[in-house]
């Protein structure tokens, strides 16, 4: 929210542009187009009869500023809305009063860069009229203009031109400021394309409250598609529009106590994801780069940080701190000049108590010889004694200096601090990206320890649950403990006993098999050579085959034949056969 010296200071240009005169007063005709032109731009329901209500015992002609001002705070500025546009304000002042005091022929900058240069001066000038900018406040300005254009600060010109200024006088109004920039005093050899951008950068941050802008991409919430932003951030809300030139805006996100921003991971093919989470809806985006996306989670979370702290925004913070502290250093120094004036007077004083002892001395030389005498040692004593108090004074002042000139260098070392913080500050915003960056893989680290952690408490858990059963059962008695430990040390070694026998069985199982395979090839081999040996008898003899004699004792059959296996080949193929069908399946 704007405050009400902010919005007078544009109304002062423009009531101080309809006096003609130069006398501090303005016609009612003229006060009236005035306040029906604020009232437009306020959005305010405009009185037309309110002002000569106002004047009625008053008419004998133009109104003065002090005049004027009851009426502005009664009907205008006590009713202004919170949602009208104050760089609409501006620019209707700016067209009453620039073309009386500003010729653009002689100066280096457009017409809209000195538009933007006033309103700066407006936003740095001091609370007093007529307005006027101090050279700490124009020094901040032009640190911030050279900033944005990227060029390197002379230190040593502007201490030159400070020093040609605090001859003169110590303070610019808001055509000087035009003029100076306007001028290139400053900025000789500096691209007026270049110059322009870091103006209407200056005036964004500044006058617009813009904390950060830049092109993102933005994901629908009907129908879930990515499009380029331009998005530009205050501290109560993000805007988003087409494109940086600002004609088309697409939504507004409104920034509260209750919104949170939080960091995604890469989905979508889309990277440097993160999360805008208000009470009605959220907002994904994504930056161009991990750096802007830091930039930017940073940036929102200051601000809901400083909403919920009732801050204003960083920059009207910032003025208003160099306000303070300007205001203690002239109340110091007043309080120092104010030491020194009673010092000079009390000085003063006794020097015309010293002449007015001198004179009294003359006039009493020419009485009596003695009496001179005695009365001249006296006033001898007391003229020594003012001498030595007067000494004591200039001592005392000679410290008094001494203090000003410490205090000064104080001030000093001050503002070298601050700009050494600032340093500080952007140093210290990149070491809290590079720690997200480490808390984040640390999370990931942490999520798998856990699961392993998890892992771990289960197995825990289930030795905890036999270990409990093994607690009751040893909690009936001594007496069954006993029996439970030698049945415990039986089947121990009813256990172990079982294990070699396992052991022993499982080493039996693989000879087994392995004279399984050995039996299996000599099966494969020996069905080859009965084939072959088929094949030859069947090409000679053809379907006829002689049938030799047979033995009155019985002949082994098989599926290759009469006689294919020697007797103790089948007798060990059947005990193979035996133990593998006793013998459970190997894969359960």
């Amino acid at each position: 929210m704007l405050s009400r010296d902010e919005i007078l200071k544009p109304i002062f240009y423009a009531f101080t542009a309809l006096d003609v005169d130069r006398k501090g007063k303005v016609s009612k005709s003229q006060l009236k187009v005035l306040s029906h032109n604020l009232c437009t731009i306020m959005k305010i329901p405009h009185n037309a009869s309110a002002l000569e209500e106002h004047f009625k015992d008053d008419d004998e002609g133009p109104v003065s500023t002090q005049g004027y001002m009851p009426y502005l705070n009664m009907f205008i500025l006590n009713k202004i809305q919170a949602n009208f546009d104050f760089n609409e304000l501006n620019k209707m002042c700016w067209t009453l009063s620039a073309p009386k005091h500003i010729s653009s022929k002689h100066l280096l900058i457009s017409e809209a860069d000195t538009f933007k240069v006033w309103c700066i001066f407006n936003f740095l000038s001091e609370d007093k009229y007529p307005l006027h900018i101090v050279t700490e406040e124009l020094e901040y300005f032009l640190r911030r203009l050279f900033a944005a254009m990227g060029c390197s600060w002379n230190e040593y010109r502007f201490e030159d031109y400070r020093m040609q200024l605090s001859a003169k006088k110590k303070h610019l109004n808001a055509w000087e400021l035009i003029e100076l920039i306007g001028m290139g005093q400053f900025t000789k050899g500096i691209n007026p394309q270049t110059l322009s951008m870091g103006i209407n950068e200056v005036y964004q941050e500044l006058v617009m409250d813009v904390i950060k802008q830049g092109y993102m991409m933005k994901k629908g919430h009907k129908r879930k598609n990515w499009t380029e932003r331009w998005f530009e951030l205050r501290l109560r809300y993000m805007s988003y529009y087409v494109s940086e030139d600002l004609m088309e805006q697409k939504g507004c996100i409104t920034l509260d106590r209750n919104c949170c921003v939080e960091s995604l991971p890469d989905k979508d093919g889309k990277k440097n994801l993160f999360i805008i989470k208000c009470v009605e809806k959220s907002f994904e985006i994504s930056a161009s780069d991990k750096k802007a996306k830091q930039e930017w989670i940073q940036a929102i979370q200051d601000c809901i940080v400083r909403i919920r702290q009732g801050l204003s925004s960083p920059h009207r913070e910032s003025r208003q701190k160099r306000r303070e502290l300007r205001n203690k250093m002239i109340a110091e120094q007043e309080m120092m000049e104010n030491r020194t004036r009673r010092l000079q007077l009390a000085n003063e004083s006794k020097q015309a108590q010293l002449e007015a002892l001198t004179k009294n001395l003359q006039e009493t030389s020419m009485r009596g010889d003695s009496e001179e005498q005695r009365r001249l040692q006296t006033q001898k004593d007391l003229l020594d004694q003012y001498r030595r108090d007067l000494e004591q004074e200039k001592m005392a002042r000679m410290q008094m200096e001494e203090q000003v000139a410490e205090k000064a260098n104080e001030v000093e070392q001050y503002w070298q601090r601050m700009h050494e913080l600032e340093d500080m500050y952007r140093q210290l915003k990149k070491a809290l990206g590079d720690e997200r960056q480490a808390r984040d893989d640390e999370e990931a680290l942490c999520k798998l320890q856990a699961r392993l952690l998890q892992e771990e408490a289960n197995k825990r858990l289930e030795l905890e649950q036999i270990h409990r059963q093994q607690q009751e059962i040893l909690s009936q008695s001594q007496k069954e403990k006993e029996e439970l430990e030698r049945e415990r040390e039986e089947k121990e070694r009813a256990l172990q006993a079982a294990q070699e026998q396992l052991e022993t069985l499982r080493r039996q199982r693989e000879g087994a098999q392995e004279e399984y395979m050995v039996v299996t090839k000599k099966l494969e081999r020996a069905a080859n050579k009965t084939k072959n040996w088929k094949h030859k008898v069947s090409k000679h003899e053809g379907l006829l085959r002689i049938i030799p004699p047979g033995t009155k004792s019985s002949t082994k059959m098989s599926n290759w034949g009469q006689a294919a296996f020697t007797e103790t080949e089948l007798d060990e193929l059947e005990r193979i056969w035996q133990e593998n069908k006793s013998r459970p399946y190997d894969g359960q």
